[in-house]
């Protein structure tokens, strides 16, 4: 047997190492050859959360179709700024932000109007029908901040979220029974004949605070793929925050559920997109001479509630009631009147024909009906103290969206069917003009606090005072 002399061996073992030490130093060299590569790509080494529309029994076109037809009645309510620069403006920043939206291939007729109102809103109807404030437009303190706001409005059309929620609301109260309701047996749609187009957009536009999360993900991912520096969505937030210390909220926050946590998901979702590009776009000229426009446009007085030309009384409640059944409670309303459950299943309103009404700044707002909401809340529901802090919450909430809403009899205690409950009178300014009642019953239950809002006109509640007594005597908790 032949034997190979230990420096042989030596030699080859060096010999090893040395080819061992070259290839990792050529690993090692490779990866950072394509970890810079991968830097010089945005987004190319991303974590991005991944967004989906959720299950939705309408297809794109008919999303089209409703928004198409609640846009041409918004355009008639809504003041418009009548300033084509800034329509054009508008139209090529929401152009290029949709362009980096991920429509899986759905083509949008997208379009951008500037509304005439100083409060901060921007809305989006389903199709791609965006309409931006012009306070939206002054409050910007950046190009980039604008910019999230429609990039926001932009990811609710692509997630489908409006026709989503009443999707989520017909499996959990019937199939079809409100995809009928929007589109009716014809073309013209009996919802869409009852409210006006855009008031039935409107009842689409009640998005949950999972959506609105969810709008504000997809937003910062668009804001980052169009080029600008993505922490403008959470500037944007952190700025309407700070309007709300000592005030009553902005618009849009009234429209928009505020969700948990809002800025640190914005800012955990930059972390996932990867570094900011150093030529990431802030601002530009463009956008200061925009504003510059907007601030020189004449203010336009909001419509009074109830002007001459307010909507005829409805029609008084049938006798007649039919059953509701949601996933904690259970009761009977009169057969005239449609319900509008909410996307969980858990809340829903009820009004006769003729009881929505425009509140004169172009958002439906119940006039006559009932509203019910589950809101979070702990404690055990014979402790009377929980039940009257958890109410305390649910009405301060209440008078935040509603500025004019004062209590006018403090919580006196009942029993709603055997429960421990508390009954609250308030008064608030009524959408079809002068002044309403609000009569609010709460109960605190495991699911959280079950509360009923009876709303009619003080002219008129005793005429539905004894109809919101049968309602809530026909009230089932489970």
């Amino acid at each position: 047997m032949n034997r190979i002399g230990s420096g042989a061996g030596s030699r080859v073992t060096t010999a090893v190492r040395t080819m061992r030490l070259r290839v990792e130093q050529l690993a090692n060299t490779a990866g950072l050859v394509l970890g810079m590569l991968l830097l010089l790509v945005p987004g190319a080494a991303a974590q991005r959360t991944e967004l989906k529309p959720g299950f939705n029994m309408f297809s794109p076109q008919q999303d089209v179709e409703l928004g198409k037809r609640a846009a041409a009645d918004a355009k008639k309510q809504l003041p418009s700024c009548n300033d084509p620069k800034v329509d054009a403006y508008l139209t090529e920043l929401g152009m290029h932000l949709a362009s980096k939206l991920p429509t899986n291939g759905v083509k949008y007729p997208f379009e951008f109007h500037c509304v005439n109102d100083k409060a901060i809103n921007a809305f989006a109807l389903p199709g791609g029908y965006v309409f931006v404030n012009r306070g939206a437009i002054e409050a910007g303190d950046n190009e980039g901040q604008l910019a999230a706001v429609m990039a926001h409005e932009l990811s609710h059309v692509a997630l489908r979220h409006g026709t989503n929620q009443v999707t989520k609301a017909e499996w959990a109260q019937g199939i079809f029974s409100i995809a009928s309701g929007i589109f009716g047996d014809s073309t013209g749609g009996s919802l869409l004949t009852q409210l006006g187009a855009f008031a039935a957009g409107g009842v689409l536009l009640r998005y949950s605070r999972t959506a609105e999360s969810q709008a504000d993900v997809m937003g910062t991912q668009v804001l980052y793929d169009a080029g600008y520096d993505p922490r403008a969505m959470a500037q944007f937030f952190e700025k309407l925050e700070a309007e709300t210390k000592g005030k009553n909220p902005p618009e849009f926050l009234s429209d928009h559920p505020n969700p948990e946590h809002r800025v640190g998901r914005v800012d955990e979702e930059i972390e996932r997109l990867g570094p900011i590009q150093p030529n990431a776009r802030r601002d530009s000229a463009e956008f200061e001479a925009i504003k510059r426009e907007v601030l020189a446009l004449p203010v336009v007085k909001k419509p009074t509630p109830g002007a001459p030309g307010a909507a005829t009384p409805p029609a008084a409640p049938s006798h007649n009631y039919a059953a509701y059944q949601a996933s904690s409670y259970s009761l009977n309303y009169p057969d005239n009147w449609k319900k509008y459950p909410d996307s969980d299943g858990r809340g829903a309103s009820f009004a006769p024909e003729g009881g929505v009404l425009d509140d004169g700044s172009g958002h439906s707002a119940l006039a006559y009906g009932l509203i019910i909401g589950v809101a979070k809340a702990k404690g055990d529901s014979n402790d009377a103290s929980a039940l009257q802090s958890a109410t305390s919450q649910v009405i301060q909430d209440l008078q935040k969206a509603n500025p004019s809403m004062k209590i006018t009899r403090q919580g006196e205690h009942l029993r709603l069917n055997g429960h421990p409950g508390l009954s609250t009178y308030l008064s608030n300014d009524s959408p079809g003009g002068g002044q309403e009642t609000d009569w609010v019953i709460t109960v605190l239950r495991p699911t959280g606090l079950v509360y009923f809002i009876c709303v009619a006109p003080q002219s008129a509640y005793d005429e539905y005072d004894k109809t919101f007594s049968a309602i809530l005597d026909s009230v089932r908790l489970k």
